[in-house]
């Protein structure tokens, strides 16, 4: 297991930090970013931008596993969601395509795409998984049915459709080679490991939660072709499934919003 390689994009960040320590007591790991990651062996930090196909492909040869996190838009990006079409465009999409086609030409096993809960945003919206995220406790339902990987996508940002486009890039290599692609619709993961406001108790996902999924999708079986998983804490009132990756890939979250730091 030790000699498996894994590369990762955007392990700098948020998400990338969170997952570190778990992967690299289990793999050599290596990093694919604009400028270098501090305490990564030279020979496997690669710099390149995803935008740049040419720039990026040596980064892939002698890969097993690609976990791509690089991306921008997300909540720790300098514009957030509200980020225009451009970047989202290159960043994002092209991103992602240049990503999937360098592991392809390499040989690459299996690749771990980071989508995100965006995707499925629209829904807190719409009760009554609006209660669930309102500052009033009062509203708080019952009972309410979960989103699942099979539910109308509802994205209300660039970011949240951009990601959707990625997903359906993956089922494209998926379909067209014998790659295998994981896509995760990440919830709340932050630089530091708490749970934000009273949405947070719906999408935490803490540090060890997220990488115990980085760690079960790297070593899933060859029959898990590909899926999407949402990655969130074991959290009350939690409204995205995870009964299926329980069921997938054996994902048992430890931790939830109610036991966590609050910010």
């Amino acid at each position: 297991m030790a000699n498996k390689r894994v590369l990762v994009t955007g392990l700098s960040g948020a998400v990338g930090s969170a997952i570190r320590f778990e992967l690299e007591k289990r793999y050599e790991v290596a990093a694919l970013s604009r400028s270098g990651v501090d305490g990564v062996p030279d020979a496997l930090n690669f710099r390149g931008a995803v935008q740049d196909a040419a720039a990026i492909a040596p980064a892939f040869v002698g890969v097993d596993t690609v976990i791509h996190l690089a991306a921008d838009g997300g909540a720790h990006s300098t514009d957030g969601m509200n980020a225009g079409w451009n970047s989202m465009l290159n960043n994002n999409v092209v991103g992602a395509y240049n990503v999937f086609e360098a592991a392809r030409a390499a040989g690459v096993k299996r690749v771990i795409f980071a989508s995100t809960g965006a995707t499925v945003i629209g829904y807190e919206q719409e009760s009554p998984w609006s209660e669930l995220v309102s500052e009033d406790d009062s509203e708080t339902p019952a009972a309410w049915p979960n989103v699942t990987r099979d539910s109308e996508p509802k994205p209300h940002s660039l970011y949240g459709a951009s990601k959707l486009i990625g997903e359906d890039l993956a089922r494209y290599f998926v379909n067209t080679s014998d790659m295998s692609i994981i896509c995760l619709r990440i919830g709340g993961v932050g630089a530091e490991d708490v749970v934000n406001g009273v949405r947070g108790r719906s999408i935490y996902c803490s540090h060890a939660d997220m990488a115990q999924m980085a760690v079960k999708c790297v070593e899933a079986p060859a029959s898990v072709h590909f899926d999407i998983f949402y990655v969130v804490s074991n959290n009350r009132y939690g409204y995205r499934d995870i009964e299926h990756a329980k069921e997938m890939v054996g994902y048992e979250p430890t931790d939830s919003a109610e036991t966590a730091p609050k910010a």
